[in-house]
């Protein structure tokens, strides 16, 4: 072990978004010896790309709202598969975790009055969103890396984790390599604490970028941890379409918040046509409504009409868009247009929505307060994750922790678009907090199996040795080509089991990559690795998938069209066996009474 750089710490975090600081900053103060582990620059985390605003229920635009409506629109977005206990402590702790954020520095828009200012999104029942125009992400991360730099924090940039070390069934630490000179690196710690976000470079075609890998969901489940909602991947649906080389990213939801409306190419409001029966009654049913809605949204007025059905969930709006496109409907680059010059003066769009309007002119040449953008489904956000418990965070493995996107239950099938950054500051908070009590409570760090760190270091150095294997980028794009056509927004029994197949195959060949060059800053290596994180995490979802023979939320199976009261009754948890990766059903917890008759309340 003496060849290895070791570092001994009582809280390791791994991911150095939203939710890893938060658990940092909340690590530290309790008095824990923490490490900050992120496998690109400080900074550099994907909570950036969350523009639209943080929910929270500050009741500041509109009074009627609560806790208790926030929670309910929560698992009403979900589909109710979300784990209840979560959703609620989200709801109730959100205002003061955003509230906290503003004490620490970030500067949210503002009220006339001076209070932090919401805007509608998608599924939520009353504007809700505080917001920094569309950059709330980025002045969230500002914000928490300031606190996280002065608290002092250890913080170790471009180091990949790729292994959580055990010392029997509790965690002693986590093995990684610095990606700049290749050198293998031994964090020992009494507890560490997964904030590695997504896995959205599994797709073809995704807002996500290259640190999405997998990496979180794929240690804790080599580590023996149970993963939970696999199945459940969300499609934001408006993605950019054109011009290639930017397809996917992310046009933020705040887009339609401000009063945008999605047209086919026949100019049509198609959104009208396609509100299920569990949200009609509240999505205005003519354009003269929906008008008014936006008319009153504009003059800063609460809401008299309902809203308007742009702002439905987004796995609704998501299958719409691609039912337009394939009915021949679509725009030009396969998407359909999204709106915003006709409904908003060019002063306001420029002012609310700053970085949309440049990304488009520099990335599309195109003015967005002149004329309608395409959009259209992009892979974006992982509802399913490592199963944590509510409480403490903790996943069914001692000492081992989630938060954020890597951890799963909170949004049930379907995430609601802003519950992202209070998901992340409320249980980021909860994960660092509890991870620092179970080190002060924890007499010693484990020991490490050397042997362990040997086969895993070894492992790590086999594509230097294939001198006939193939390209790493050629396997992975095979593997997101797959995962795009077999596993995408709309599946079916025969695609799934053809994944599966495909995934055996794309394995073998994983397994004999070759990569050039040294072991310094080597992308084409890093890659490699990461491989296997992708192969066996899309196993993951495609095994869940074709287990739940229904469609809900994130998981529409085209050969099962309808959802089925039974499956709503049960998770999905995924975890590796001896025989490979297995798809176990288990109720959901009961719900209190209380709060069963929040959701049957309007």
């Amino acid at each position: 072990m003496d060849k290895y750089q070791t570092f001994e710490y009582d809280v390791i975090v791994v991911g150095a978004g939203g939710a890893g600081l938060r658990a940092a900053i909340e690590a530290s103060a309790g008095g824990a010896k923490t490490a900050l582990v992120c496998k690109s620059l400080l900074g550099k985390a994907h909570t950036v790309m969350a523009e639209g605003g943080v929910a929270a229920a500050l009741h500041n635009v509109d009074t009627r709202d609560d806790w208790k409506v926030h929670f309910r629109d929560t698992m009403k977005g979900g589909k109710f598969l979300n784990q209840w206990r979560m959703a609620q402590l989200h709801a109730q702790e959100a205002p003061d975790r955003v509230r906290e954020l503003e004490e620490w520095g970030a500067v949210f828009d503002r009220t006339k009055d001076g209070r932090m200012l919401q805007r509608n999104f998608g599924g939520h029942t009353y504007p809700r969103l505080a917001h920094v125009g569309d950059r709330t992400g980025l002045e969230m991360i500002r914000t928490l890396q300031d606190k996280g730099v002065h608290a002092g924090i250890d913080v170790h940039m471009e180091c990949t984790i790729r292994s959580i070390l055990k010392d029997g069934e509790r965690v002693a630490g986590c093995f990684g390599y610095q990606r700049e000179s290749g050198r293998f690196v031994v964090f020992r710690a009494k507890s560490v604490v997964l904030a590695t976000g997504g896995i959205g470079r599994c797709w073809e075609i995704t807002s996500n970028s290259w640190e999405y890998t997998a990496d979180g969901h794929a240690m804790a489940m080599w580590a023996g941890a149970d993963l939970i909602d696999m199945e459940f991947v969300q499609f934001h649906p408006t993605g950019m379409v054109w011009p290639p080389s930017v397809k996917g990213t992310l046009i933020t939801e705040g887009v339609r918040g401000e009063g945008g409306v999605l047209l086919n190419s026949e100019g049509e409001r198609f959104m009208f046509d396609n509100v299920p029966e569990m949200f009609q009654g509240d999505y205005a049913e003519t354009q003269e409504e929906a008008t008014q809605w936006v008319q009153e949204v504009i003059a800063g007025k609460q809401a008299t009409v309902r809203r308007p059905p742009e702002l439905l969930t987004r796995d609704v709006v998501a299958r719409a868009i691609r039912k337009e496109v394939r009915a021949g409907r679509g725009s030009p680059h396969g998407g359909v247009f999204l709106d915003i010059a006709s409904r908003r003066s060019a002063e306001e769009i420029k002012k609310k929505l700053p970085s949309m309007y440049h990304q488009f002119k520099e990335l599309a040449d195109v003015d967005i307060t002149t004329d309608p953008m395409e959009v259209g489904p992009t892979c974006h956000y992982m509802m399913g994750g490592i199963r944590v418990d509510p409480e403490t965070q903790q996943s069914t493995m001692p000492g081992l922790f989630a938060a954020g996107e890597s951890a799963g239950g909170m949004h049930g099938s379907n995430r609601l678009g802003g519950n992202s950054l209070s998901d992340l500051l409320v249980f980021g908070k909860r994960a660092g907090e509890h991870a620092a009590k179970y080190a002060s409570e924890t007499n010693s760090i484990g020991e490490i199996n050397a042997d362990e760190v040997q086969r895993v270091a070894g492992e790590s150095l086999k594509p230097f040795d294939d001198s006939d294997g193939e390209n790493p980028y050629t396997v992975h794009e095979e593997l997101r080509t797959v995962m795009q056509n077999l596993v995408g927004i709309v599946r079916t029994d025969e695609d799934l089991r053809s994944a599966l197949g495909e995934f055996e195959e794309l394995r073998e060949r994983a397994a004999k990559v070759k990569v050039d060059g040294n072991i310094q800053f080597n992308p084409g290596w890093h890659l490699a690795l990461d491989l296997k994180n992708m192969l066996d995490i899309s196993e993951a979802v495609t095994r869940a998938a074709l287990e739940r023979t229904e469609s809900r939320g994130g998981h529409t199976r085209e050969d099962h069209p309808g959802s089925d009261d039974e499956w709503g009754k049960v998770n999905n948890i995924v975890r590796q066996t001896d025989s490979g990766i297995g798809v176990f059903r288990e109720p959901l917890s009961e719900m209190p009474d209380e709060l069963r008759q929040l959701l049957n309340s309007e």
